[in-house]
């Protein structure tokens, strides 16, 4: 059974998907790494994605599907994977939800629920250690949060209403949130 992660930005899901990835196999589908992989390509649709993000523009929806389902259908049957940054919203969730039933392939969701303020703490120390000056601004660390809580939550209340969501607490120390993690996967 393959995954969806969700967490707002600081849940520490990128730290969780790489340690169940390591652990039990699973094959990390990162959407924006994917799209950076098939622009070095020099393909046709790495060309399209590359001149999309070389202006600093949004990859349009259909060409963000064809890469995940070009991706879906390169993995073996039973390859596990893990998917991390995709659906990002409704129109995403609807593409992604017909590819995987296209290819056959079923999915839970997990979704590290961590406070807001706790995030935002967590990022600004992240940005002190690693000298990462993306987050090291409280208004833009807000604002990419905004649109996590607006496009993205509606997401995940919509698999949740279908029951295919289970919440993992992500307070605490990263091998407690792993514990946890495990658990509620049955692992």
């Amino acid at each position: 059974m393959d995954l969806v992660f969700f967490g707002i930005q600081g849940s520490g899901k990128g730290t969780q998907a790489k340690k169940l990835a390591e652990e039990f196999g699973y094959d990390i589908f990162e959407a924006g790494g994917e799209l950076r992989k098939i622009q070095a390509t020099g393909s046709e649709l790495g060309e399209t994605v590359r001149s999309y993000m070389s202006a600093g523009k949004l990859v349009p929806l259909d060409i963000i599907m064809r890469v995940v389902k070009e991706a879906i259908e390169s993995y073996p049957a039973d390859q596990k994977i893990l998917f991390d940054g995709i659906p990002r919203d409704k129109d995403q969730k609807s593409g992604f939800n017909e590819i995987m039933s296209e290819v056959g392939r079923d999915f839970k969701c997990v979704e590290i629920k961590v406070n807001k303020e706790a995030c935002i703490q967590r990022i600004l120390k992240r940005a002190e250690i690693e000298g990462r000056e993306d987050d090291a601004d409280e208004a833009v660390i807000r604002k990419r949060m905004s649109v996590f809580e607006e496009k993205t939550m509606p997401v995940i209340e919509e698999y949740k209403s279908q029951n295919k969501v289970i919440e993992v607490d992500g307070g605490g120390k990263i091998e407690e949130i792993y514990d946890r993690l495990k658990e509620a996967l049955n692992l």
